[in-house]
């Protein structure tokens, strides 16, 4: 919320004022918080402009909410594993614009190509790079991961995609499994010949790709038991539930 405070033109809240109004906002509604096992309470912290002001500027004046909702664990209903499709003729953000920032323009954008991609069947659009159209981006709404043996590649950060926690948390968490993971640029064609592929992020976690369309391509991944989609996936949330050890210092008990 900081970065996107200012890039935005916005002020923002001091992390005091951001963890008090999340940890109030829950205690407020825990009776809301599902049984265990069958999905969590969902905060999402918003800041925004409003005021009497008709030209193009900041707003006068500012509001900073967190609201919060029980969800399922499925974010993707019913959805075994994710089949993506390939978006070209739309790009989600461009180089030196706002893709890097969670705001509104980075998802208002998304919705036309997301869907027109389920009107077909799937669930979501990987996005391509809006210069070449070659390398790999993100998808709507989460990170994504390429795995080849013993290396996991995700596109990196650099103003373009989401620096997202969830995606940052799986990182760690791969380097803590010995995994090797290569930040950088991502060419479209890895698709082709990648043993797993998943997205993360903070509604979807960590989400298995079942398969990809690419042009007249369709691919296969594996996902299940024994994969290393699921290896991440039963760390972080075991860490996030309190059944696996939390060494990082990520988890924040609220009494």
């Amino acid at each position: 919320m900081m970065m996107g405070a200012e890039r935005m033109c916005m002020p923002c809240p001091s992390l005091h004022q951001f963890v008090e109004a999340v940890k109030q906002t829950a205690l407020a509604n825990k009776r809301w918080v599902p049984p265990h096992g069958k999905g969590t309470l969902y905060m999402r912290p918003m800041l925004l402009g409003s005021g009497a002001v008709l030209g193009l500027a900041p707003a006068p004046e500012y509001t900073f909410l967190v609201y919060a909702s029980p969800v399922s664990d499925d974010y993707f209903k019913g959805s075994g594993g994710l089949n993506l499709y390939v978006e070209e003729e739309y790009d989600r953000s461009a180089r030196l614009g706002t893709g890097g920032v969670k705001s509104i323009c980075n998802y208002a954008p998304a919705l036309k190509a997301m869907g027109r991609a389920k009107s077909r069947g799937f669930s979501d659009v990987l996005y391509l790079d809006s210069v070449e159209k070659k390398n790999l981006e993100e998808a709507s709404a989460c990170n994504v991961f390429i795995v080849k043996g013993n290396v996991i590649s995700t596109p990196a950060a650099r103003g373009t995609i989401l620096p997202g926690v969830t995606r940052r948390s799986i990182i760690e968490i791969a380097y803590d499994h010995g995994y090797q993971v290569e930040e950088g640029v991502v060419p479209v064609d890895q698709l082709l010949d990648a043993d797993e592929v998943f997205c993360t992020g903070t509604a979807v976690v960590v989400a298995p790709v079942d398969t990809i369309t690419y042009r007249d391509q369709r691919v296969q991944y594996k996902t299940g038991v024994g994969s290393v989609t699921s290896e991440l996936y039963s760390t972080l949330v075991g860490i996030q539930r309190g059944v696996v050890e939390d060494k990082k210092g990520w988890t924040v008990e609220i009494s």
